[in-house]
């Protein structure tokens, strides 16, 4: 047990849909009674089914964790891989003490640091470095070894100037800068990161992946890491668990386990685009998104065709100011082009309240040989936060368009070459 950092032992998480209780005030006390007080399994628990959000079931209740088991070994960086709901967050809460396990027991050797969504364990009405302080307590660390850090910490987080300001005011670029550079550089034996990385900048990510990696390499602690891009999870992790409908239907090296998931992966059966919106404000509702005219997410071209339409129906409770980003990516995760023409041109979409729809007719890269590729789409502000993100929202299918035999293309340091709309 002494090299185990990590132990899940036959782990579920039961959630009942809709009303939160038994339904009488009489049952309510008696399970905590029974749960909280005498340690006994929840008399109320239920037989619940799979978390498949794409069925309605017959049950109120649902397992968005069932029966998970698994070790991680002191040092290890261990990707969870997953659709949108098959149980990622979840085990990540777990682990963090966000919530309880309903069946099962977790086992922890050590501190750990958790950055599971923009501004976990941040106060906004402290500033940036009265935060750094009170997670530095919470973590047990005294004063002084705080300020031994506190300064790699803003370094690294790029907010000096905002260092002093409540954490209110921070975009959520920077809060995510200041949340990992705390959760890294306070020296947690367990670093645990979300998908919340996809917030920051290609610059910020770089970075950010590279400390990850110093962190499991060179300082010899364990990292969890939940993401949807596969080229990340194949370069830093060393081992990789693939979660489907709460339940871990792969464990093993980082490069099975991303083959895994993409060889099974929702893309193969058609849903729609819409489905795959990950991120939403709250003050936005998006109601229709569609490409070539198909709300499905499953597009395919041929050598007559060079242009991709995407439309985007919704509407809005506050005015926004705001453009397209469409990225296009190989399977593994690693991008091959975007259109971004808002951070650089300005031609941004200005709506008030109320309906909205944005039309796009982009134009595809001479550069995509034949094949599979996945697209992320996001509305968002320029340089300062995402409207909604959809990640892997499409398969795009390349049949007898482009030379299989083109040049590899050399990412610049924005991390993308641009393409061209109408």
């Amino acid at each position: 047990m002494s090299d185990i950092a990590i132990q899940f032992d036959h782990v579920g998480k039961l959630y009942r849909l809709g009303l939160v209780g038994t339904g009488t005030l009489r049952h309510d006390l008696n399970r905590w009674w029974q749960t909280r007080i005498l340690g006994r399994e929840d008399p109320y628990l239920k037989v619940g089914e799979i978390n498949d959000r794409t069925q309605k079931g017959s049950s109120d209740y649902v397992w968005a964790l069932k029966d998970i088991s698994f070790d991680v070994i002191e040092g290890d960086v261990v990707g969870i891989i997953g659709k949108n709901g098959a149980g990622k967050s979840t085990l990540l809460k777990l682990l963090s003490r966000v919530t309880s396990p309903t069946t099962g027991v977790i086992r922890a050797n050590g501190r750990i640091a958790s950055l599971l969504e923009v501004g976990t364990g941040f106060h906004k009405e402290m500033t940036g470095r009265e935060n750094i302080y009170m997670n530095g307590s919470i973590m047990g660390m005294t004063r002084a070894e705080i300020n031994r850090k506190i300064n790699d910490i803003v370094e690294f987080a790029g907010v000096e100037r905002y260092l002093d300001t409540p954490v209110k005011r921070y975009s959520s670029g920077m809060t995510v800068r200041l949340g990992f550079a705390v959760a890294a550089f306070l020296e947690p034996e367990i670093l645990v990161v979300d998908e919340v990385l996809a917030v920051g900048d290609a610059e910020f990510q770089k970075k950010a992946i590279g400390k990850m990696q110093d962190v499991a390499s060179g300082e010899g602690r364990t990292v969890l890491f939940v993401s949807h891009n596969m080229g990340a999870i194949k370069s830093l992790c060393k081992r990789g668990l693939v979660l489907d409908n709460g339940e871990a239907v792969f464990d093993g090296t980082a490069d099975q386990a991303v083959d895994y998931y993409i060889k099974d992966s929702s893309l193969d059966s058609a849903q729609k685009i819409i489905d795959a919106i990950c991120y939403r404000k709250e003050y936005i509702s998006v109601s229709k998104i569609t490409i070539n005219g198909s709300e499905s997410n499953q597009i395919s071209i041929n050598n007559s065709q060079e242009y991709l339409d995407v439309v985007i129906e919704g509407e809005t409770q506050n005015p926004i100011r705001c453009e397209i980003k469409f990225i296009i990516k190989k399977i593994d995760g690693t991008p091959m082009a975007s259109l971004m023409e808002g951070r650089y041109t300005d031609k941004l979409y200005t709506f008030k309240p109320g309906p909205f729809e944005i039309v796009k007719h982009i134009r595809l890269p001479k550069y995509l040989a034949n094949g599979n590729y996945l697209i992320d789409l996001d509305l968002y502000q320029p340089s300062t936060f995402d409207f909604f993100r959809a990640r892997n929202c499409a398969n795009l299918h390349i049949e007898g368009f482009f030379d299989p035999f083109t040049r590899s293309l050399i990412l610049n340091k924005e991390g993308f070459v641009g393409l061209e709309s109408e």
